[in-house]
């Protein structure tokens, strides 16, 4: 669910960290402020993304590909899993 369809736009990193945790939600983020946040929480789970700039289709892609090795991560309680 994107922050935007949810109605959470205009909350700051922290207020959608802790949401997230709240919700047991796991927050796909490029930026590297919910990387420290995750650091510093307790709980809370991060699939940091760290592709940089790519268009839609190999975003998709690299997801499409990865989706095991990520979920498998989560499974392991692994708190922040990279997508490279």
């Amino acid at each position: 669910m994107h922050v935007a369809d949810a109605g959470l736009e205009r909350l700051d990193d922290r207020e959608l960290w802790l949401h997230a945790v709240a919700e047991e939600r796991i927050v796909v983020s490029k930026d590297e402020d919910f990387l420290y946040l995750a650091s510093l929480a307790a709980s809370g789970r991060l699939l940091w993304v760290r592709l940089g700039n790519c268009r839609n289709a190999a975003l998709i892609a690299a997801f499409s590909q990865s989706m095991q090795t990520i979920t498998a991560a989560f499974a392991l309680d692994q708190r922040v899993v990279e997508l490279v």
